[in-house]
């Protein structure tokens, strides 16, 4: 990492969000997109209008009297319906991290989740999203979402842009309750996976999970089912604040290539997966949401030469030319933060991992979860919201050449502080283990960070 004063990088970032800080009379409109009714809260159906201030009372104009013998025409009907392209709209977010050393071997780690934790590194854009979504027809919806800040396998540039979503909903049903989702989206297999990284209050997702599919995406068909229920819940959950995953269905079923976003299937078989969960809402208020999901199918591993304990080796992949078995299943809880919040998963299964004793990649159990409790608080300068995650992780990393076992141990304190809908900034201690599957002989290192996000959403 480079050095840079990390009082300076930290007031920088405190500086920015307290600009936008500044508290609002202002409130969210909502206007229902079949029968034209404003309302103040998000609901299904709903399209977001703005934020709109209340205009000062004033004294009515005085109006002329009309004489009697003339007839004032009605004003024209307003069209009952929309072209298609007046129901799209754009939103998106911009990630900026630092992470700073602060102890034992910190400037030797890798992270799958964050390209800027290592030696040499300064500040970077970890995520430039901007999404196309809304709904074309009455009954098919669009999401188109590119990231203006990838960076391509071997490359030493970053900022490249990448499709991440590009998928069509076709609602079966009036109440829109039943749809067939095609195209490129996330795999609905973990709760975290599902989150979007602007709602996450972590700065990356775990490992145990996050290993299941690359980039969380794939390309492939579901089936979701939300009852009316679920689907307010979940709609309210994620644009309350109170960082829910969204929509995927009460009960998801659907089918994916399964090598992962971006990249073309390798073995003509298709990975299967299964999704529940269910948002229970208390008599006080209170949400809770428990499910689980699983998933199988077959994954072709990558190979290359590696020296690893004085021996230099290609290893050989111990099944079948369909690829190697990968399987998985996952439970989650998510108490919401009203104030007081907890959030667990946990997930087993098995898959491809080197075997540096036969020198071969063969399949093995894995097992691991994440566990994080949070506390949401308003205040005068907005909203903070502490938080402690632990996470754990034996098993493969089967995206990486020659699937090197990964094992991690690590423990993230943080606080996010929220001065405005448009500004956040995140702080947060992390003690890392974890080993560096990027390349052989797959030393695992321990360090300490201190790291920083600043998200700007638009």
């Amino acid at each position: 990492m480079k050095k840079f004063p990390l009082t300076a990088a930290f007031w920088t970032m405190c500086g920015t969000a307290a600009a936008e800080g500044s508290p609002q009379a202002a409130i969210e409109l909502y206007v229902d997109s079949a029968t034209r009714q404003i309302y103040a809260e998000p609901g299904p159906g709903r399209q977001r209008l703005g934020r709109f201030v209340q205009a000062p009372d004033a004294p009515a104009p005085a109006v002329a009297p009309v004489p009697a013998e003339r007839t004032v025409a009605a004003p024209a009907p307003a069209p009952s319906s929309k072209h298609w392209y007046d129901r799209i709209g754009i939103r998106g977010y911009v990630q900026m991290r630092y992470n700073q050393e602060v102890g034992g071997d910190a400037k030797d780690l890798k992270s799958p989740g964050d390209r800027y934790i290592g030696r040499e590194q300064g500040f970077g854009i970890r995520r430039a999203r901007v999404v196309i979504s809304g709904d074309v027809t009455d009954r098919m919806s669009i999401y188109i979402q590119p990231d203006l800040a990838s960076t391509p396998s071997g490359s030493s540039t970053g900022n490249f842009a990448q499709l991440r979503d590009a998928y069509a909903d076709l609602w079966l049903d009036p109440e829109k309750t039943w749809r067939i989702r095609a195209g490129q989206s996330k795999i609905p297999y973990g709760w975290e996976d599902l989150q979007s990284s602007q709602n996450r209050l972590a700065l990356d997702r775990a490992d145990a999970l996050n290993s299941a599919v690359r980039d969380e995406r794939d390309l492939g068909v579901f089936l979701y089912w939300s009852p009316k229920e679920a689907k307010e819940r979940f709609a309210y959950l994620q644009k309350s604040g109170l960082k829910g995953s969204g929509d995927y269905g009460m009960f998801g079923v659907g089918v994916y290539n399964g090598q992962g976003a971006n990249r073309p299937d390798r073995n003509d078989r298709l990975h299967t997966v299964v999704h529940f969960s269910y948002p229970f809402k208390f008599a006080n208020g209170q949400y809770l949401e428990v499910g689980a999901d699983a998933y199988t199918g077959r994954y072709k591993v990558s190979t290359a030469s590696a020296t690893i304990e004085g021996r230099t080796f290609t290893p050989t992949v111990n099944e079948s030319d369909a690829g190697s078995t990968d399987r998985r299943i996952a439970a989650h809880v998510v108490y919401y933060p009203q104030p007081f919040g907890f959030q667990a998963e946990w997930t087993v299964g098995e898959g491809p991992q080197l075997d540096v004793a036969r020198r071969t990649i063969r399949t093995r159990s894995l097992r691991g979860g994440y566990a994080q409790l949070m506390y949401r608080f308003e205040g005068v300068n907005g909203v903070f919201i502490p938080y402690a995650k632990w996470q754990t992780y034996r098993g493969a990393a089967k995206f990486d050449t020659n699937a090197p076992k990964m094992s991690v141990d690590e423990l993230e304190a943080g606080v996010e502080w929220q001065p405005s809908n448009a500004i956040e900034l995140a702080v947060a201690f992390a003690n890392m283990r974890r080993t560096d599957v990027s390349a052989a002989p797959y030393r695992r290192i321990d360090g300490k960070l201190l790291r920083m996000q600043l998200q700007v959403n638009y």
